[in-house]
């Protein structure tokens, strides 16, 4: 699909993807235009959520990242998955098990971590040794109710400039080895996405989402009711324009294509206006 097209019509919100869209992860600087079309949203008064599955830092962190790029942004419009884990944690009287990157574990710190009765999966990066995930197999086994949370399912993300493995590649490893299916909290789980949407006081068939990952942003969104399109950012490879499932409503070049055709498409015709004057 072109990057012109329906997609526009009728969205009233807007969901980013962070690491791909907005900047590009390891020591870099925000993504050329990205920050202009973040602001040109808001000027356009067009609620803005970003919708990541970032879990080697804190939210904070995060959000002090962002504004080290020079983007404005509140702690309250970013949505990772950590915040959201807590609280099923919490609702579920659950005891978790964290396989995390260390890093993100302050947001873990209201949590009750002994005697575990289930298994939290994030980006744990160095972490994910041989002796790590052998001791989450050997929790869950032992359990009679085993219990898995994946903290995002994507396959691999883009750092540094190379494609690197990411937290479902290992997640698929436990599924296989305990026979059980992961509860997945973030992208592409329909019931995250919707925490941002309903956040913004909209359905979901007024929201776009803007990702790098033809699988966990784009056909989330799609899965969701949402529309979504792909850059040709981040991650992004060729390969993912002719996706065998997933159809994105639009492919760009970057962010700042993608709001560029929103804003124009929210104007007013002014030349079919005057013909009718």
């Amino acid at each position: 699909m072109t990057s012109t097209g329906k997609w526009t019509d009728g969205v009233e919100g807007v969901l980013l993807d962070i690491t791909g869209v907005l900047y590009e992860s390891g020591p870099s600087e925000a993504i050329q235009g990205s920050l202009e079309a973040v602001k040109r949203l808001k000027e356009a008064g067009l609620p803005v959520r970003f919708c990541t599955n970032e879990t080697t830092c804190t939210r904070q962190v995060l959000v002090d990242r962002l504004k080290g790029f020079g983007f404005d942004i509140k702690p309250e419009e970013v949505f990772p998955p950590i915040p959201a884990m807590c609280q099923v944690l919490k609702e579920r009287n659950l005891r978790p098990h964290l396989l995390i990157h260390p890093n993100a574990s302050a947001d873990f710190s209201d949590v009750t971590t002994e005697n575990p009765n289930c298994v939290v999966l994030g980006d744990a990066i160095h972490e994910f040794s041989y002796a790590n995930l052998n001791k989450a197999f050997q929790i869950l086994v032992s359990l009679n109710n085993p219990i898995l949370f994946s903290l995002g399912k994507g396959r691999y993300y883009k750092d540094e400039g190379n494609l690197v493995l990411d937290v479902g590649s290992f997640c698929r490893a436990l599924e296989y080895a305990c026979d059980i299916e992961a509860e997945v909290v973030g992208k592409p789980s329909a019931t995250f996405f919707n925490t941002a949407v309903k956040n913004m006081g909209l359905n979901a068939e007024k929201v776009v989402m803007v990702g790098d990952d033809i699988v966990s942003d784009v056909g989330g969104a799609l899965a969701s009711g949402m529309r979504g399109v792909l850059v040709r950012t981040g991650k992004y490879r060729s390969t993912d324009e002719d996706h065998p499932t997933v159809k994105p409503s639009a492919i760009v070049n970057n962010l700042s294509e993608a709001v560029d055709i929103l804003i124009k498409s929210r104007k007013p015709n002014w030349d079919g206006l005057a013909e009718l004057a």
